[in-house]
Formats: C-alpha cells, sequence, structure tokens
C-alpha cells in the first residue's frame, strides 16, 4: 500500500535509504534530514506487518521542475513493481501541483526509460547544481546518469 510517509517512518528510511548509500547506489541521507524532508516521501508499506518495503521522494527544484529522488526498495522485494508503484505516485503528485519537468539523477537507466524518462545532460538543471551538486562527495565527477520526463 503507498501513503505519504509519516515522522515514525524516518528511522525505517534512514535504514533502508542508507542500506543503498552503503553500497554506492544512493547518496546517504541523516536522519535530521529526512526528518525535515518528510513530507516529500511516499512509502510502500505491507499491509500483512506495517513494515516498510520502499521509498521514493518528490523534491521540488523550481517553479516548472522537481527531482525524483531517493527511490529504494528492500532487496528481497525488487522486481515486484513497488518501485514503479512509488514513482507514479510522485509523478501523480508532479501533475497535481502543475510542474512540468521531473528529473533524476541515477544509475538505473533501464528502470527510468521504461518510465518515460529520457537521458537528457546534467548541466540542463542549474538548480540542482548549485543547490545539492557542490555539496555531494562525488561532485564535480558524477557518475550517475541524468534522465528527465515533461509531464506536459
Amino acid at each position: 500500500m503507498i501513503r505519504k510517509a509519516r515522522i515514525h517512518d524516518a528511522k525505517d528510511l534512514h535504514k533502508i535509504l542508507n542500506g543503498f548509500a552503503a553500497q554506492g547506489k544512493l547518496l546517504p541521507r541523516s536522519l535530521s534530514d529526512l526528518y525535515t524532508h518528510i513530507r516529500e516521501f511516499v512509502v510502500w508499506e505491507s499491509e500483512g506487518t506495517g513494515e516498510i518495503l520502499g521509498c521514493c521522494s518528490l523534491h521540488i527544484v523550481w517553479e516548472d521542475l522537481a527531482e525524483v529522488r531517493s527511490l529504494a526498495v528492500v532487496p528481497q522485494c525488487q522486481g515486484q513493481g513497488i518501485g514503479t508503484s512509488l514513482v507514479h505516485a510522485c509523478l501523480q503528485e508532479a501533475r497535481e501541483l502543475g510542474l512540468a519537468r521531473i528529473f533524476a539523477l541515477t544509475y538505473e537507466i533501464r528502470f527510468f526509460e521504461k518510465l518515460g524518462f529520457r537521458i537528457t545532460d546534467k548541466q540542463v538543471f542549474p538548480q540542482k547544481i548549485w543547490a545539492d551538486c557542490l555539496h555531494c562527495t562525488k561532485f564535480p565527477d558524477c557518475d550517475e546518469t541524468a534522465m528527465v520526463l515533461d509531464l506536459d
């Protein structure tokens, strides 16, 4: 079941996201950062156990632009459509907000291509570069691929 994240989900999100960060697949997120941005997240909650099995965030960058980020699904549940459903939930919210474009920085190119995203140059997102990338440990040698989806 997909729902908006709640404050009490922050520690589960921290564990999931930083598990992937330890493998170099995502950037680490501090617990403080997750509390600050909890309203950006949707989660996939197991109906039977209430366990958080996946998450995704819609981060607004500019008046017409947002980023899908912090997409993660626990390893034992990957390949079941959870990630796709989480991204769709973020795209739906983006449409409701009136956003024109969504982008992602990713290693999972095929996954995002299946959702309609296309590869683009990172330089078309100067707001992202100045707001977030400058503080990243990988800057300026980012090895992620920028992908974009036009919503209008």
